[in-house]
């Protein structure tokens, strides 16, 4: 009798997550589309959960990680929440951490090779948890891209660690850097993906993109890079209206389950051992950037998460405008400015209530009232969106 019993999906009470089991394949979900299928706390660790089932499961031989709907396959963590809870509780930041870093190794620690199934656009921690697979199917609608250094934090749940591994240097820099956009078919140029499927449809109910070759979709392994594969592709406006469905155009995923099943069926026919092992074997630079950094990320981003740039990064990000970049660097290069607190660091005394601690940017006591003589006059603080709170 195994201690490791076969389990039915249902008896793990996931709520956030759609996970099923059938023909030696798992599949696994993120069921948030109402949010991009960004990621809530409880959504990591029953992404954990359901991912150590399978890995446990003989009755699994491959498991398909994807999310629901075709706008989105992972958008990353719940900026709401981050804004709402960690920024007003960093040091809970650090246990989140250590959900997020859980999740991760339980993708790259899985027995059994994982496939993304890149159904929408992977932004931020949603590159992160492709990047963690062992393979990657992309839709040709949709995109990946990083945000940290837009929106207040760093990359490194995976993007820092493994993109040099996937993309080289200078391309993971500018991923990183700059958080472009990069387009599926540049995604598979990049390295980021192994294979992009049609899936636009146009008035007519075709399949607008057409491959070479009898090609139903383009893969690293069954095209010559030094050829045309196309014989059509969808244009960008294209794919703009069949993401609206506007005009008669229309998103269709099922050429991406057809390759997504092609693969499966390849992995199911061959020894399970094996390739639990190569596997193993193959995660050796990404496990030995991801062990020699992550658990440094987490102490860093929690410690960061008490700091201005994510507080205005993430507070702009909800109230839907622009960041204060350059008021940002502004306030650092003044010499009596501060970027790393909303008012000022911790300097002022109340002579009236003895409070202490008072923010240098306060003209009166946050206590009592009383004005602060050695305090800047508030007008003379940097005028900047995350100054005014």
């Amino acid at each position: 009798m195994s201690q490791f019993p076969h389990r039915e999906p249902a008896s793990l009470g996931l709520r956030e997550v759609l996970y099923s089991k059938g023909d030696w394949t798992a599949r696994i979900a993120i069921n948030r589309p109402f949010n991009f299928n960004a990621y809530s706390t409880p959504a990591l660790q029953e992404l954990a959960a359901a991912f150590e089932d399978a890995s446990r499961d003989d009755r699994v031989a491959v498991v398909v990680f994807t999310g629901v709907g075709h706008d989105a396959f992972c958008t990353g963590g719940d900026v709401k929440e981050y804004q709402k809870s960690y920024t007003q509780r960093p040091r809970d930041y650090w246990k989140y951490m250590s959900c997020f870093k859980a999740y991760i190794e339980s993708i790259t620690n899985c027995a059994k090779p994982v496939i993304a199934r890149l159904n929408g656009m992977a932004v931020g921690g949603g590159n992160e948890s492709q990047l963690a697979c062992d393979l990657a199917v992309m839709s040709e609608h949709t995109f990946v891209a990083q945000v940290g250094t837009s929106v207040g934090s760093v990359a490194c749940g995976g993007s820092t660690q493994w993109l040099t591994v996937h993309a080289g240097d200078r391309r993971a820099r500018g991923i990183l850097f700059l958080n472009q956009r990069y387009p599926a078919f540049t995604s598979l140029s990049l390295g980021l993906v192994n294979a992009v499927v049609p899936t636009v449809k146009g008035p007519d109910g075709q399949f607008i993109t057409k491959f070479t070759q009898g090609r139903t979709f383009l893969a690293d392994w069954n095209t010559d890079p030094w050829e045309s594969p196309f014989e059509r592709r969808a244009s960008a406006d294209e794919i703009r209206k069949a993401l609206k469905g506007a005009d008669g155009y229309s998103i269709d995923l099922r050429l991406l389950d057809e390759a997504v099943n092609n693969l499966c069926g390849q992995i199911v026919n061959k020894f399970a051992e094996c390739t639990r092992y190569t596997k193993a074997q193959v995660n050796f630079w990404k496990d030995l950037a991801w062990h020699a950094t992550a658990g440094h990320a987490r102490d860093w981003l929690s410690i960061h998460y008490t700091s201005l740039e994510p507080y205005e990064g993430m507070t702009a990000f909800v109230e839907k405008r622009k960041a204060d970049y350059v008021g940002m660097r502004q306030r650092a290069a003044d010499p009596e400015g501060s970027s790393e607190f909303l008012w000022g660091p911790y300097a002022l005394e109340c002579s009236s209530c003895g409070a202490k601690g008072l923010p240098a940017f306060f003209d009166h006591c946050g206590k009592c009232g009383a004005p602060l003589e050695d305090g800047r006059a508030a007008e003379s603080a940097p005028e900047s969106a995350a100054a005014k709170g």
